[in-house]
C-alpha cells in the first residue's frame, strides 16, 4: 500500500479546462487594456503638441524668385600685357515679381553698372573663393542702387554665379 500512496502523491493535480480558459481570457483582457491605455496616452500627448506648434510656427516664407541675366563677357585689367577675359552668368534671387519687373524695366542701366564694375577687376582678384564672394557682394550693392533719384532701392536677396570663366 505504500507504493499506491506514493503514486497518488506524485501525480500533480491538473487544473480544470475552465481555469485555463479563464486565465487566457484574463491575460487577453489585461493586454488589450494596456494597449488601449498606451494608445490613448501617446495620442493625447501628440495632438495638443501638434496644434500648439502649428500656432507657434511662423508663416512660411515666400518662395524666392530666380531671375537669370544674360551672360556677359568683359575684358579684365592686366598688368602683364596679356588680354584677360571674364565670361560671367548671373542669376538674381528676388523676393517678388514686382522687383523683377523693376529690374527688367531698367536692365540696360543694371547691365552697364555690372560691366563697368567687372572691367575694372584683375584676374588675380577673382581667382580665390573670397574674391568671388566679394564680387557677389559688390554686384548686389550695385544692382540695389536706385536707377532714378525718386525710386526706392531694389532689394536683391542674393547674387548667384551660374557661369564664371576667367581666361
Amino acid at each position: 500500500m505504500a507504493t499506491t500512496t506514493a503514486n497518488q502523491q506524485a501525480a500533480p493535480a491538473s487544473p480544470g479546462p475552465l481555469k485555463r480558459i479563464i486565465l487566457i481570457v484574463l491575460i487577453a483582457i489585461i493586454a488589450a487594456g494596456a494597449a488601449g491605455a498606451g494608445m490613448w496616452f501617446f495620442m493625447s500627448k501628440r495632438a495638443p503638441a501638434a496644434a500648439s506648434s502649428a500656432e507657434a510656427a511662423p508663416a512660411p516664407a515666400a518662395v524666392p524668385l530666380f531671375f537669370p541675366l544674360e551672360s556677359m563677357t568683359v575684358n579684365l585689367q592686366s598688368d602683364d600685357g596679356q588680354q584677360h577675359f571674364l565670361r560671367i552668368g548671373l542669376t538674381l534671387k528676388l523676393n517678388d515679381a514686382k522687383t523683377q519687373q523693376q529690374l527688367t524695366d531698367h536692365m540696360p542701366e543694371v547691365r552697364s553698372r555690372i560691366l563697368l564694375a567687372l572691367s575694372n577687376k584683375h584676374p588675380d582678384e577673382l581667382a580665390p573663393l573670397d574674391g568671388k564672394r566679394a564680387l557677389a557682394t559688390e554686384l548686389k550693392t550695385l544692382i540695389e542702387q536706385p536707377t532714378d533719384k525718386a525710386d526706392a532701392p531694389i532689394h536683391v536677396q542674393d547674387v548667384l554665379f551660374t557661369e564664371f570663366v576667367v581666361q
